[in-house]
């Protein structure tokens, strides 16, 4: 038996399987699909800035200071009667012949080597120091400038002698041990010929072996006493860093985002 145009009609499914999609249906789908567009974009950015930021700390917070050795001992400087800065000298006390009008500095402190060497602080000069030493001939007159350091160079830590100049007139031909010993008695040498104490002090040691952070030797030094910091890149430096790798990872962001 045939069916009657309208049981035809009543036996159609109320809601097909394949109904074309409605405007509303597409614009849901575009908004999810954009939703998930930002979401990834902003996990791709978290990554890019991140990750710099993780790495830069390691490289200059995480690592510990390291340690060198150093050693305690009384450094030997020269400066002209002209004036200018001090020149650690490259011959011993016992040999060098300092001219009339000249001036030389000792300091006690803790270094790695003559390239790390502490300064005599002060700017002392010849004109000052021997102001009231007058000229006598067949003598010179040799400004000595004595640094004993302080309570962080002392073997016990506790607080040197404090600094001092003296005028010494010794022989046209005297070394600068000579002058020296003429005003900062008693002396002290060890076996090697090397100058362990000045004026007595320090009362014992010589050349004594120390452990010491690399980075307070970091810092160039005056001719005031070494540069005290922290053992690791100050807070701006680091601070500017990170701004700088921040700016870096943005900046490829963008670029990856105009590409998309």
């Amino acid at each position: 038996m045939g069916t009657s145009p309208t049981q035809r009609v009543n036996a159609a499914p109320a809601h097909p399987a394949h109904a074309a999609p409605t405007p509303h249906t597409r614009t849901s789908s575009a908004a999810r699909a954009r939703a998930r567009t930002r979401t990834c974009a902003r996990a791709r950015l978290a990554r890019l800035l991140v990750l710099p930021a993780v790495v830069l700390f390691a490289m200059l917070g995480g690592a510990p200071a390291q340690a060198a050795d150093g050693y305690r001992y009384w450094s030997f400087w020269q400066r002209g009667g002209d004036g200018g800065g001090w020149t650690y000298s490259t011959q011993g006390p016992s040999s060098a012949r300092p001219g009339d009008g000249d001036t030389i500095g000792f300091r006690f402190a803790v270094s790695e080597d003559s390239d790390d060497a502490t300064r005599p602080r002060g700017t002392a000069d010849f004109a000052a120091v021997c102001a009231d030493t007058p000229a006598k001939d067949g003598t010179k007159r040799v400004a000595v400038v004595l640094d004993f350091g302080t309570a962080a160079d002392a073997p016990d830590h506790r607080t040197p002698p404090a600094p001092r100049t003296e005028c010494a007139r010794v022989g046209e031909d005297a070394s600068a041990g000579e002058a020296l010993a003429a005003v900062a008695k008693p002396l002290r040498y060890n076996s090697a010929a090397l100058l362990c104490a000045i004026a007595g002090y320090p009362e014992s040691g010589c050349g004594d072996k120390v452990s010491s952070s690399v980075d307070a030797h970091a810092v160039p030094k005056s001719d005031g006493d070494k540069a005290d910091g922290d053992s690791g890149p100050s807070a701006g430096l680091i601070g500017g860093l990170v701004a700088v790798v921040l700016l870096g990872a943005a900046a490829v962001w963008q670029a990856r985002r105009r590409r998309a």
